[in-house]
């Protein structure tokens, strides 16, 4: 190489536009000669030069290349390949350090080809920063996939966020930028610097496979070590199959963990401490399973975590991922499982995010119609590129991995299969059959549900799907998407409005708790009373419910009772175990002081009883999701607003029967049908004096007659209190 060349050479590196710094910097064979040439950019270093790493020795100083920061020098005792490391003078002293651009690449052949083909399961073990040797050396690899990007650098502290001093190699084959840093360590921040096609800077961005970052409002991602951790849950992950399955007793305590409990600053508690007292306490209540709005980490707290950043990264507003481990850990070793909401619908438009990420429409669709969301205003996957549903489906697969999370509970599922999703005509664009529904999105949704059952033994996937789209549980070789359950957003919709109804009026409307049963089998379903029920004005459960404040609390006792009696398995959102009665503020604690009221004290406690019956009687839970598993007694009496029905186990297992009355009047001698001969206990009366009720009841339980009634061959006649379900069970 010329000293022309070699000067136009080191002023691109001085500019940053060199177009391949790796053919430039490190050490390579001089063409035509025996040479090494030794090239490296040490901005404001006063002298350079190269040692051996072995003995310390100075091998030789290297020659400035003008003022540019390039320092380069011609060797003939070198080998092509020599560790060499650098020594450069500083004003405050000598810093010795190897050099970057000597390292080989960063990713395998069968990575580049895996990524390439977009089947590489765990892609967030390959991109991203990772702590990692190569050749014998400690440092992090970095790698970002930038096909548009004219040129890519880490920036951060450890450079002074000079994008000249890390530029990165780009591998052709599949459009991945990477580079090796020596001795970079945990907890240094950083970023990518991106330069789009034609030459222009971007603004810095935030790693996609980030595995931590910092605290809102600074948006750098952290060096993060997430393996290491020490597991102690093999006893819980071997059993989870049959805690997660259809005949399971399952009830979910959905959960924001900055505002389940705060400090007395009304600071959030950390993932320990949340471990220390939110673990405990559901497990108390009878809950199952606790699964977490979203914790992927996100700029806006408005969002609720519903418009993620950093999908591989737990945020840090609640302590370190080793914390959140902890927390995951914790939840095991007491016998619940942990599910987490999974936003793959959308991405917000923050400058650092994945909009436009390397100048092109790269994880987002180019056409609007198809790429933004209106609702939201936010960002839509283009799941038809490989790269991007890859990369959604191996971030799937990394909370099971090294978070050891039980199931993931798709957010707006039917954003993502309709086209014309809250869209007017002349708005989106139809599928190449005409139709509106998202092939590429339901393709996406099959492959994660796949890859997760093979893959993580017991492992659950839950949608949040708001439509009639078929078969969203079902099995795809049945033609399903594949997910283990389905929110009953329907039953949700129609319950709730039957009980907002003032008492009087209810007999006419008895079709909204009972409609429910004309489809409870066709899917796996939840009933959900979610957050999205006590936001936006709605109020909270307790608001909702008609008359004075003996009937508000009397109504929604039935109710959940109601609820625990139903096909399906249970979720509720934090509060409601208590009936705080205001909306839900995601900027504050709940209303712990409530439980020193008796009527929220009487509610919680009925939530547990329901929780603990709901589990030790085999009829309320095996056939959840089997049609045999329901009968009706009565549900069309247009005179009265009772309903009354079986619920039916496996075969040899007791039956139960519920009678759920909403009104406020009490039946005497009130005749039901039961299935068997016997003694019949009351398991639980939501009228009861232990609930805040006026404990009118049956004094333990009931004895069958033999008098066929109501298409059984024996009944009774019971009380009816007002405004409340009881439960019987066979006792055999």
């Amino acid at each position: 190489m010329n000293q022309s060349t070699l000067l136009k050479n080191a002023q691109q590196i001085e500019n940053a536009t060199h177009p391949d710094p790796y053919a430039f910097l490190g050490l390579h064979c001089d063409k035509g000669s025996k040479t090494v040439r030794v090239t490296c950019f040490v901005p404001d270093a006063k002298s350079v030069s190269i040692i051996n790493p072995q003995t310390g020795k100075q091998i030789k100083r290297l020659a400035a290349v003008k003022k540019t920061g390039v320092y380069s020098t011609l060797f003939k005792e070198l080998q092509d390949g020599f560790a060499y490391q650098i020594k450069a003078q500083f004003e405050d002293g000598y810093h010795i350090f190897y050099d970057p651009y000597r390292f080989p690449n960063v990713l395998g052949e069968t990575d580049c080809y895996l990524i390439a083909e977009g089947n590489h399961q765990k892609l967030y073990d390959k991109l991203g920063a990772h702590l990692t040797e190569l050749q014998n050396v400690e440092g992090v690899s970095f790698a970002v996939w930038a096909p548009a990007a004219s040129r890519v650098a880490v920036v951060g502290d450890f450079n002074h966020w000079d994008g000249r001093r890390h530029c990165m190699r780009k591998r052709h084959e599949n459009g991945i930028w990477e580079i090796f840093i020596p001795g970079l360590q945990a907890g240094e921040h950083y970023k990518y610097e991106i330069k789009d096609q034609h030459g222009h800077l971007l603004p810095l961005k935030a790693d996609p496979y980030g595995l931590s970052a910092q605290f809102r409002p600074e948006t750098a991602s952290i060096i993060t070590q997430v393996t290491g951790f020490e597991w102690s849950d093999n006893r819980w992950m071997q059993s989870r199959q049959a805690k997660n399955a259809r005949d399971a007793a399952i009830s979910i305590y959905e959960v924001h963990l900055g505002s389940w409990k705060r400090t007395p600053q009304n600071q959030y508690l950390n993932y320990r401490e949340l471990a220390d007292e939110l673990i405990p306490y559901v497990k108390s209540l009878g809950f199952t399973h606790i699964q977490l709005m979203p914790i992927s980490e996100f700029p806006y707290d408005g969002s609720w975590g519903y418009q993620p950043v950093g999908l591989f990264a737990p945020t840090s507003r609640f302590g370190s991922i080793r914390d959140f481990q902890y927390f995951v850990n914790q939840c095991h070793q007491q016998d619940i499982g942990l599910l987490i909401d999974w936003v793959p619908g959308h991405f917000p438009t923050d400058a650092h995010g994945l909009g436009q990420f390397d100048g092109t429409a790269l994880y987002e669709h180019e056409d609007p119609r198809q790429g933004f969301h209106p609702d939201w205003n936010t960002l839509i996957y283009n799941y038809g590129r490989t790269e991007v549903s890859n990369m959604l489906r191996s971030n799937a697969l990394f909370w099971l991995d090294h978070y050891h999370i039980d199931g993931l509970r798709v957010d707006a599922v039917a954003s993502m299969l309709y086209l014309d999703y809250s869209r007017e005509e002349g708005e989106w664009v139809a599928n190449k059959y005409g139709g509106n529904e998202n092939l590429d999105a339901v393709e996406f949704l099959k492959r994660t549900n796949c890859e997760i059952a093979a893959n993580y033994q017991g492992a659950i996937t839950i949608a949040e799907e708001s439509t009639a789209f078929p078969s969203v549980s079902h099995p795809i070789e049945k033609n399903g998407l594949g997910f283990n359950y389905k929110w009953n957003m329907g039953w949700m919709h129609d319950t709730l409005q039957y009980m907002q109804r003032d008492p009087i009026h209810r007999h006419y409307h008895k079709s909204d708790m009972s409609f429910g049963l004309v489809y409870a089998f066709n899917e796996n379903f939840v009933l959900p009373l979610s957050h999205d029920e006590v936001v936006h004005g709605k109020g909270s459960l307790l608001a909702k419910m008609p008359g004075d404040t003996w009937q508000q609390f009397a109504n929604l006792r039935a109710y959940y009772g109601f609820m625990w009696t139903h096909p399906g398995k249970k979720l509720l959102f934090m509060g409601g175990e208590f009936a705080q009665g205001r909306e839900w503020n995601y900027e504050s604690g709940l209303d712990w002081h409530l439980l020193d009221v008796h009527w929220h004290a009487g509610v919680l406690k009925l939530i547990k009883d329901l929780n603990h019956n709901y589990q030790k009687i085999p009829a309320l839970h095996q056939k959840d999701c089997d049609a045999n598993g329901f009968c009706w007694l009565e549900h069309e009496n247009n005179q009265d607003s009772i309903f009354a029905y079986i619920r039916f186990g496996q075969k040899g297992t007791p039956p139960a029967v519920v009678v759920c009355n909403l009104s406020p009047q009490p039946h005497q001698n009130y005749r039901i049908g039961l299935p068997e001969a016997g003694f019949y206990a009351e398991r639980i009366n939501t009228d009861s004096e232990i609930y805040g009720g006026s404990n009118q009841g049956n004094g333990g339980g009931i004895q069958a007659q033999s008098l066929a009634w109501q298409g059984q061959p024996y009944s009774t006649p019971i009380t009816v209190p007002p405004l409340a379900t009881v439960v019987f069970e066979l006792i055999k």
